[in-house]
């Protein structure tokens, strides 16, 4: 079973995803969370922006092709019975979850 945490957007609305992992790269913390429980869902690999004086965690969604990448690769080797499949048509970077 995995954690549900619920995000407030920019625009005050409350969003809940589902952690699948979590992973530190570069001094980075990165979340890689999925809308639904479900086998197959849509993902996202959120950064921490977070600073020492902030009361709460403050995430944004990885967009940056090159960093993506280097997070994507480290989740693949962490989460071995899940495939993610980038989905490039989107406006946003997300992914697929499919369980193996």
């Amino acid at each position: 079973m995995m954690d549900a945490i619920q995000f407030t957007l920019d625009d005050g609305t409350t969003v809940e995803f589902y952690v699948v992992e979590q992973a530190k790269l570069g001094g980075v913390n990165y979340l890689l969370v999925a809308d639904s429980e479900e086998e197959d869902g849509t993902a996202l690999i959120l950064r921490d922006m977070s600073e020492d004086k902030d009361k709460e965690s403050r995430y944004e969604i990885v967009e940056d092709d090159q960093e993506l990448a280097a997070v994507e690769v480290l989740f693949k080797s962490l989460l071995e019975d899940i495939d993610l499949v980038s989905d490039s048509d989107s406006e946003e970077d997300e992914a697929d979850l499919i369980e193996e």
